[in-house]
């Protein structure tokens, strides 16, 4: 059994179409170009998949790799270090931090975005015993055997 992703494919169709990739094989051909090689029908830049300059496959690539549901939203430069080994197209960096920047689940969590809370505050100290009593409640959790849905 292999998984494999249908993106891997349509960069393999999509290969051909894109002019740069076809003057890279030209190159390739006339023995100018070492970093890239052309194996059954593919061409890759040193162990990496060249992927063509199509926008919508690019995102597609940079999507799975970014929101995907089993991963975090991660930071660019993390982000390139893990499609890196992988993929390789012309201006793959800025295309990563531009993703990166327009996600919106990325710009909500990351602490830049946030306001400042300032200095914590120290709760009094009681004095007596359950002189004070907080209580936090969670609530719409999935229901109990019983019917429950809050703690």
């Amino acid at each position: 059994m292999q998984i494999a992703s249908s993106i891997v494919k349509k960069i393999k169709k999509h290969q051909g179409d894109d002019p740069e990739l076809v003057k890279l094989v030209k190159k390739l051909e006339e023995g100018s170009n070492q970093d890239f090689s052309f194996k059954d029908g593919v061409l890759w830049f040193r162990s990496r998949l060249c992927v063509p300059n199509d926008l919508e496959l690019k995102k597609e690539l940079l999507k799975e790799s970014h929101d995907f549901a089993f991963t975090t939203h991660l930071e660019s430069t993390k982000m390139y270090q893990d499609l890196k080994p992988h993929y390789w197209w012309i201006g793959m960096k800025k295309d990563i931090v531009d993703y990166v920047a327009h996600c919106l689940t990325c710009q909500r969590v990351k602490i830049e975005h946030q306001k400042s809370r300032g200095l914590l505050q120290p709760l009094p100290i009681p004095v007596w015993k359950w002189d004070h009593i907080t209580m936090d409640f969670i609530v719409s959790m999935p229901r109990t055997i019983k019917h429950y849905d809050a703690v």
